[in-house]
C-alpha cells in the first residue's frame, strides 16, 4: 500500500506542470512541510530570501508597477464615481453628463478614471512585450507567466465591462458587437462551432450569460456594473498578490 501511494506522490510531483506552480516536495517530510508555510502566499507573503538580482529593474523599465499604479488609480477614481452613479438605463447617461457639467471635479475625476483605463491597457501590452522578449516566461517563471495572462484578460475584460456604463450609442454598440463575438465562442456558443450540437442556444449560451438576456438593456447594465466595480477588481487584486508574490520568490524578472 506504502509502494502505491509513494507511486501516486511521484506521478503528481514529478513533472514540470507541478514544479511549476510548487517549490517544494509533496509535505510527507519536516522539511516539506516548512517549504509549504515559507511558499504559500496567504501563510507566508513575503518571502524569507530575496535574491540581490530582484531589487534591480535593469530589464524591466517597471512596466508592472506602472500598470498596478494605473490600477490604483482607477480604484480611487472609481470608488468617487460610484457616489454618483446608478445603474439604470432611464439615468445613466444623465448620471455622465452631470459628471461633467454639475458635479464639483467630477469631470477631473472621470477623465482621470478614463485615461489611466487607456494607460492600464497600453503598460499591461509593454510589460508582456517585454516579459516575452527577455525570454521571462521560462521555468522557474512559467506559472507567473500563465498568472500575468489571465491579468491581461482581466484588464482587457475590465475595460469591456466599463465601456457600457456611460450608456450611449457608442457603448450600446461596442457592447453589442463584442457580445455577438461572444455568440460565436467555439462550444459556449449559439452561433459558434459545436455550439448548437452540445444544446447552446439564444437562451443559454455565454451571451445570455453576459447579457442577461438576449439584448443589451437594462440587466447588461446591472451586471457590467457588478463585474467592473466588484468582480473583476477583486479577482484581479487576489491575482496581482499572487503575482507580485512570485516575482520575489522566483527571482528578478529579467533574463537569470
Amino acid at each position: 500500500m506504502k509502494e502505491i501511494i509513494a507511486k501516486i506522490v511521484k506521478l503528481i510531483t514529478d513533472n514540470q506542470v507541478y514544479r511549476s506552480v510548487f517549490r517544494h516536495g509533496f509535505p510527507t517530510t519536516d522539511a516539506n512541510r516548512a517549504l509549504v508555510m515559507f511558499s504559500n502566499v496567504i501563510l507566508h507573503l513575503h518571502p524569507v530570501r530575496v535574491r540581490r538580482g530582484a531589487l534591480k529593474i535593469r530589464f524591466t523599465w517597471c512596466l508592472g508597477g506602472l500598470t498596478f499604479f494605473f490600477f490604483i488609480m482607477l480604484a480611487i477614481t472609481g470608488v468617487f464615481l460610484m457616489f454618483y452613479y446608478v445603474p439604470d438605463t432611464r439615468r445613466a447617461y444623465n448620471d455622465i453628463k452631470d459628471l461633467g457639467t454639475v458635479i464639483y471635479f467630477g469631470s477631473l475625476f472621470r477623465n482621470m478614471h478614463r485615461w489611466a483605463a487607456h494607460a492600464m491597457v497600453l503598460s499591461v501590452w509593454m510589460h508582456m512585450t517585454r516579459v516575452f522578449l527577455t525570454g521571462s516566461y521560462k521555468p522557474p517563471r512559467e506559472f507567473n507567466w500563465v498568472v500575468g495572462v489571465l491579468l491581461l484578460v482581466l484588464t482587457l475584460v475590465l475595460s469591456w465591462t466599463g465601456y457600457l456604463l456611460p450608456w450611449d450609442q457608442l457603448a450600446l454598440w461596442a457592447v453589442t458587437v463584442g457580445s455577438k463575438m461572444a455568440e460565436a465562442t467555439p462550444l459556449l456558443g449559439n452561433a459558434g462551432p459545436f455550439g448548437q450540437e452540445i444544446g447552446m442556444t439564444p437562451a443559454n449560451d455565454v451571451r445570455f450569460v453576459l447579457l442577461g438576456g438576449t439584448v443589451v438593456g437594462q440587466s447588461a447594465l446591472l451586471r457590467f456594473y457588478v463585474l467592473h466595480c466588484l468582480g473583476l477588481p477583486l479577482v484581479s487584486a487576489v491575482l496581482m498578490a499572487v503575482h507580485f508574490w512570485r516575482i520575489r520568490k522566483d527571482g528578478f524578472s529579467g533574463p537569470l
